[in-house]
């Protein structure tokens, strides 16, 4: 892997997406390699229908990077890229498969259209932020894809939840239900998945364990959505800066994420 198409991802991770960032610097250096090109992909593809006003366009933004990592499933030439390249390096054609998966459900943020209902909405989670972590976690080692799932869904919802007030700004309707006992559940929900999968940590690899570290905060802003979810749309759902960065080291130096 050339150290110019890391060093660009990196810095693509750093000024879009600095938690993920953050959650990276923590892993071992090895693991930083893997991280930094599959979060890099993850946010061009974020942000590629957020970038145009036209559907169209982001439309064939989003085509771009199915061809791009049908390239890489194929396991012949991948187009010259500084996050296609690396990412080739780090992905198998099931890893590359399931990033088009998160490709795909992410056509739904080029739209208004709500989510068809609450099965549409946790399909949605699963296949993009669930999808990235498994990803993530199978180039890095062997990890149990039931215990991944349910981890990428607390990670998903709880950053969801945070996001809800620029999205309904944004003139999109975020949730199937966005009732205050409906948020409560659903926040519940993402508790108790996180639960099961930190219960059945010893299905995760010690070298894959690194994937899981973007968690670090997702506990707590579910467990504040579940006590009181008027929090979500007031946008009150942050934890403390200062406590978070310290909770980050502590998972990242105990390997309990």
């Amino acid at each position: 892997m050339q150290t110019a198409d890391l060093h660009a991802c990196a810095d693509l991770v750093r000024r879009a997406d600095p938690e993920r960032f953050m959650a990276a610097m923590a892993a071992p250096v090895a693991a930083r390699a893997v991280l930094f090109p599959v979060y890099a992909f993850n946010v061009e593809v974020a942000r590629a229908p957020w970038v145009t006003q036209e559907p169209m366009i982001a439309e064939m933004r989003l085509q771009w990077w199915r061809d791009a990592l049908e390239e890489i499933r194929k396991g012949g030439t991948v187009r010259r890229h500084e996050v296609v390249t690396p990412l080739a390096e780090v992905l198998d054609a099931e890893g590359a498969g399931l990033l088009d998966a998160l490709v795909a459900a992410r056509r739904w943020d080029i739209y208004r259209d709500p989510f068809e209902d609450e099965a549409h909405f946790r399909d949605y989670l699963d296949k993009t932020a669930g999808n990235l972590m498994l990803a993530a976690a199978r180039a890095l080692g062997d990890a149990e894809e039931a215990v991944i799932r349910d981890a990428g869904f607390a990670q998903g919802l709880a950053n969801w939840l945070r996001a809800i007030p620029a999205l309904e700004q944004a003139g999109r309707v975020p949730l199937p239900d966005g009732r205050p006992d409906a948020v409560r559940v659903l926040a519940a929900e993402g508790l108790a998945r996180l639960r099961r999968a930190r219960a059945s940590r010893a299905g995760v690899s010690a070298a894959a364990r690194p994937a899981l570290l973007p968690l670090w905060q997702s506990g707590g802003i579910l467990s504040r959505a579940a006590a009181r979810p008027g929090r979500v749309a007031q946008g009150a759902l942050e934890p403390a800066p200062f406590l978070s960065r310290l909770m980050l080291m502590v998972r990242a130096g105990s390997g309990r994420w």
